[in-house]
């Protein structure tokens, strides 16, 4: 292995890939790293190549010089270079590598210099997949990149959905969590759902859809949940984060994969005990592992699940029993909670039986029931009456920034029960939250708080 200051660069003799791979992806976890492929290089020698593309890189943006790090290994029929920032907040404005290697590429073929064929993978390099996992991501996807490039198509999943995972913006929108004092009549937000979102997409469903087919899916569903976790650096409150019941079977099956995942949370100032995972009604498959056995490994360093979308025939009561203590929260969506007696008694006695059966489970678990779907004060009420008192629902809060909600956490807290009233029983004011989202700041605006 030898250095070169210049560009910081370090490149790996040949037949040492297994070193490079370690090196690279080892000093750079948690930081967005990228993967340049290059073939078929020719009319130049091989160190010449390797000292162009820093200097080429550097001059679509002359500050990333000196905050880039480089490490090269390969041959001209099959050369490597890893990038990645030296420090992770030395890379909030990232380099256009696909502009800066297309332009140079262009210009040595317009000119006759020189010719080579180049693909490009990313990832955020996450805390908890083992190396060669790492490694093989951004080898398949630089590859696929090249072959693309050599057919001028248009790569859509390579430049939204890696670029989303790549990039350390904090990209990232909560679903508050509203709880019901029954002592003193107020309402106060918990924390939240978190979800996908920044610049590059509005929601997770939007970002599924661009996956293509052949994809592994487990692990783009772990990597959205790396990023969502990084995106709540030092957020206050319970944080829920989604996950299908296979991946997570699939992911952590080692002991080694759910410390990293505990120790990335410390990294990022969050409390496990204040972290959930919501597992997600996908029907899934047990080996060696078994949903139970993995889930305990999280429980033992103080994370929680939630079954999402309860109900009795549903797989997330099967869930629920056979996790027991694990299982902190109920979702229950949703139920049509605007059944009265006189409309349709069968329907109204069925729920009202199956919140007594969720209320028994949750004491025994002493667990939560949260609430989704809610749409009028009614329903609200009828909750309230029976005992359900945590909500996520557009109904008091629509989706806000992860920042505004760090922001905003004490303002949020201790709204009168009066105040919650007038406001949804208004339809003047129902509209105006409408507007608005958000019916603390709406309180405030009409001087109910």
């Amino acid at each position: 292995m030898t250095n070169s200051q210049n560009f910081r660069l370090r490149s790996f003799d040949f037949g040492d890939l297994e070193q490079f791979k370690t090196v690279f992806i080892n000093e750079n976890r948690g930081k967005p790293i990228f993967l340049l492929r290059f073939q078929n290089i020719s009319t130049i020698s091989l160190v010449e190549f390797i000292q162009l593309i820093p200097q080429k890189i550097a001059e679509m943006d002359p500050s990333h010089q000196e905050s880039l790090r480089y490490y090269t290994y390969g041959d001209k029929k099959n050369l490597l270079i890893g990038v990645a920032p030296v420090e992770q907040s030395s890379f909030e404005n990232q380099t256009n590598f696909d502009a800066a290697i297309g332009r140079f590429h262009d210009g040595a073929v317009r000119n006759g210099s020189l010719n080579f064929d180049f693909g490009i993978g990313r990832t955020q390099c996450n805390f908890i997949s083992y190396v060669e996992e790492i490694f093989r991501e951004l080898d398949s996807s630089s590859l696929k990149n090249l072959k693309d490039n050599l057919v001028r198509w248009s790569w859509t999943y390579l430049n939204r959905v890696n670029d989303y995972f790549a990039s350390d913006r904090a990209d990232a929108v909560i679903q508050p969590i509203i709880h019901y004092n029954h002592r003193d009549h107020t309402f106060s937000m918990k924390g939240g759902e978190v979800f996908v979102g920044g610049v590059a997409y509005a929601g997770y469903a939007d970002l599924i859809r661009d996956i293509p087919h052949d994809q592994d899916l487990n692990r783009i569903e772990l990597l959205i949940l790396e990023k969502l976790i990084m995106s709540c650096n030092g957020s206050p409150g319970l944080l829920k984060f989604n996950i299908s019941p296979q991946t997570l079977i699939d992911t952590f099956d080692t002991d080694e994969k759910v410390t990293r995942f505990h120790e990335l949370l410390l990294k990022q100032n969050l409390n496990p005990q204040n972290i959930r995972m919501e597992l997600i009604e996908k029907p899934y498959e047990e080996g060696e592992a078994t949903l139970k056995s993995v889930c305990r490994r999280f429980w033992n360093f103080g994370i929680s699940f939630a079954a999402d979308d309860f109900g009795v025939k549903s797989q997330s009561h099967q869930v629920v029993l056979d996790l027991g203590e694990m299982i902190k929260e109920f979702k229950l969506d949703p139920i049509s909670f605007k059944f009265k007696a006189d409309q349709d008694l069968t329907k109204f006695l069925d729920n009202l039986a199956f919140i007594d059966y969720c209320r028994r489970l949750s004491d025994n678990r002493e667990a939560i029931i949260t609430a989704e779907a809610l749409e009028d004060l009614d329903s609200l009420n009828f909750l309230i009456t029976h005992q359900v008192y945590y909500f996520q629902a557009n109904l008091f809060c629509r989706k806000i920034w992860i920042q505004e909600y760090k922001d905003r956490f004490k303002e949020m807290q201790k709204l009168p029960e009066a105040a919650v009233t007038k406001i949804l029983g208004s339809a003047e004011l129902t509209q105006r939250l409408k507007e608005t989202g958000n019916i603390f700041s709406l309180a405030k605006e009409v001087s109910l708080a």
